[in-house]
């Protein structure tokens, strides 16, 4: 029942949408809509043509350009093997917790010894080593990005285009059917002066 009635409301308001928009030769229709409804055709045949190398252009650069951040990175950044100077506080019972910030203590490229804290599990033991990724003067950094980061890149780049796309020429036909409606105003104005005194009642 629900589907139905949804159904029947959604069908006729695109029924009374494109009802308005047609192109033929009924008497009551304007030229001004006429125009509207080439105006909208032709943003809607620009978006369907134009989206799709809009998504591929903005992808491929998104893509280029996370590889190369991705290449700057495994340049700068390097791998080295930290140790933890005290436990992780051991849980007892129910408790739990995603992570403990425990110092630790690592050698960086450039030969000098850093601490630091890491983000450990529970009940790690002082002593325990780690991997860990630091820049050339050794300072804790995060890894490079993985080759679905640089995917994701991608694809958001290309969504995003698609989307600014869309928004561009959703706001050029804004401003042309607020033109024509502006036209059909005057329009209608100029029209009720010549005739509405006809049907107006005389004082």
């Amino acid at each position: 029942m629900i589907t139905r009635l949804g159904s029947r409301l959604g069908t006729g308001w695109l029924a009374r949408l494109l009802r308005g928009r047609r192109l033929d030769r009924n008497p009551l229709r304007r030229r001004s809509d006429r125009a509207e409804t080439v105006v909208l055709g032709a943003l809607l045949a620009a978006f369907l043509s134009a989206a799709p190398f809009a998504a591929h252009a903005a992808g491929a650069l998104g893509h280029d350009s996370a590889v190369r951040q991705v290449q700057a990175q495994q340049a700068s950044l390097v791998q080295v093997t930290a140790t933890l100077l005290w436990s992780a506080p051991v849980l007892t019972g129910y408790g739990s917790a995603s992570g403990f910030a425990v110092e630790a203590r690592w050698r960086a490229p450039d030969g000098r010894v850093r601490t630091g804290e890491l983000l450990v599990t529970a009940d790690v033991a002082a002593g325990h080593s780690t991997r860990i990724w630091v820049d050339r003067t050794g300072r804790l950094t995060g890894p490079p990005l993985s080759g679905d980061q640089v995917t994701g890149r991608a694809q958001l780049a290309a969504w995003v285009a698609v989307g600014g796309l869309a928004a561009v020429l959703a706001t050029v036909g804004w401003l042309v059917r607020g033109f024509l409606d502006r036209r059909r105003l005057s329009g209608w104005d100029a029209e009720w002066l010549a005739n509405g005194p006809r049907w107006s009642p005389r004082r």
